[in-house]
């Protein structure tokens, strides 16, 4: 059976602008229909790091708040700390951040709350009982409260292929140890051959775990690396590279574990803004040229059948002519191929999405209604 994904392009004029158009998007998806009237609602999203100008605008969050506060609901947003080093990893940090990037009370009108406290230590261990995550450490601020409202800004991801509602929920809402955990099947390696002992990993790295040697070449103590991917964010050379192999599935299906673990105990609605595609995620303080052109903002109950969605209007959508994957040999820009694997060709992120489906999450098959 499919689930039905409600969509809006961004089309605009001067009576129905894209606020407005957000509000008659989930008006239509059926937000009306879960009972918010004094709930204590978490609004997730990413805050996007200092740098990074592709994360979702405060005026779409200030929207969604207004409209869950006039149905009696008592709303705020947030994220949960990083793990690797940035301007996200404790709270008082996080909270500045956010506040840089227009998420300040005065703007969304609501209060601004990191997930799983000062040191992302403050979490509730969440009993799941599944394949690869018996349980789940989840931002205490997250299980604290009555419903989930997820706002997402999808685009690529250097590890799951894409960021959507699971990304955003699974990874966002897990602690720094939960983090951990997810990321701990993806150790990174040094091509000793490209290295020229710049430092800069050795400065960005959160857990203190290269160092460069007296031969000016970065090593790895795997005893302290957690996975995280800083290094190879970071490193201007192609030293630092990814070990794939099978970590991105195993890190796709714990993601989808964890979601799992935030939405079976609460009522979940989620928006996804398919605008800005960037290749990476917004955890980089930067963001590079989009892959497509924006498409639009689509909703769900189901975040499975939301990212499918998304996935799919990427892919049948044509690649911009001066994106990272673009090449003046392709006519058709790519249109029908999947972006993604284009940009982050040994990343299956498929695995995720089935394995969400496979736990009883949601459905890949859906209905898109456009609104």
């Amino acid at each position: 059976m499919s689930s039905k994904v409600y969509f809006t392009d961004l089309r605009a004029h001067a009576s129905m602008n894209l606020q407005k158009k957000l509000e008659v998007l989930i008006r239509k998806t059926g937000i009306d229909t879960l009972d918010f009237d004094k709930k204590i609602t978490a609004v997730k999203i990413h805050f996007g790091e200092p740098g990074n100008l592709s994360y979702i605008r405060p005026n779409f969050a200030a929207t969604v708040v207004k409209y869950l506060k006039g149905k009696g609901a008592k709303p705020f947003l947030t994220d949960a700390n990083t793990l690797y080093a940035g301007r996200r990893s404790n709270a008082v940090d996080h909270l500045r951040a956010a506040w840089e990037n227009g998420f300040n009370p005065l703007a969304v009108d609501c209060p601004v709350i990191i997930a799983d406290g000062l040191r992302g230590s403050d979490y509730i261990e969440v009993p799941i009982g599944l394949e690869l995550c018996k349980t789940a450490k989840i931002g205490k601020a997250v299980t604290d409260a009555d419903i989930l409202v997820s706002m997402t800004h999808f685009k690529g991801h250097e590890l799951t292929g894409f960021g959507g509602v699971l990304k955003n929920i699974g990874m966002g809402c897990a602690a720094v140890g939960g983090k951990l955990e997810m990321h701990s099947t993806s150790s990174p390696a040094i091509v000793d051959d490209n290295c020229t002992g710049c430092r800069v990993c050795e400065k960005y790295c959160a857990q203190g775990a290269i160092l460069v040697g007296a031969d000016k070449i970065a090593r790895i103590d795997y005893e302290k690396c957690v996975g995280c991917g800083q290094c190879v964010a970071v490193c201007q050379y192609d030293a630092a590279q990814a070990v794939w192999e099978n970590a991105s599935e195993l890190s796709g299906r714990k993601i989808a574990e964890y979601t799992y673990a935030v939405l079976k105990d609460r009522p979940g609605f989620h928006i996804s803004f398919v605008m800005n595609v960037s290749p990476d995620c917004d955890c980089w303080n930067f963001n590079d040229y989009p892959l497509v052109a924006d498409i639009g903002m689509a909703a769900s109950f189901d975040p499975v059948a939301l990212d499918q969605a998304c996935a799919d209007m990427v892919k049948e959508a044509p690649s911009l002519p001066m994106s990272r994957i673009s090449s003046e040999k392709e006519h058709d820009h790519h249109r029908g191929k999947d972006k993604f694997r284009l940009t982050h060709p040994n990343v299956h992120w498929e695995a995720g999405l089935e394995h969400a489906e496979e736990i009883g999450l949601g459905t890949r098959s859906y209905e898109l209604i456009k609104v």
